[in-house]
């Protein structure tokens, strides 16, 4: 019997319940437009677990690159969330390199 299900499950619960706070402090401090950044690094994450021979590294950053790339497609509407009330606004937005044609892309929602 093993126990690398359980101690990988838990430790990605606790990895996609970070997403959420990085999510809401993430947009509140830098703004939505950093998307394609963070989604870039969350599919290096995975593309980085495809080549690690340790299972226990590799499928925690697999987890960690999903929860990322989830994230990145969370910020817009966290944005949207920020301009209802719902949380917080900081101003001003610590904005991207790139920023400018950034903004002319459609944010990816899921």
């Amino acid at each position: 019997m093993t126990i690398f299900g359980l101690v990988v499950g838990v430790i990605s619960l606790i990895l996609i319940g970070s997403g959420f706070v990085w999510v809401i402090q993430g947009e509140r401090y830098f703004g939505y437009l950093w998307w394609p950044y963070v989604m870039g690094f969350g599919v290096l994450m995975i593309i980085l677990s495809l080549f690690i021979h340790n299972d226990w590294i590799s499928a925690l950053l697999g987890a960690l690159g999903a929860s990322w790339i989830w994230g990145s497609t969370e910020l817009k509407n966290q944005a949207i969330r920020a301009e209802l009330g719902w949380y917080p606004e900081h101003t001003p937005k610590i904005h991207p390199p790139f920023y400018r044609i950034i903004e002319k892309w459609k944010a990816p929602r899921l």
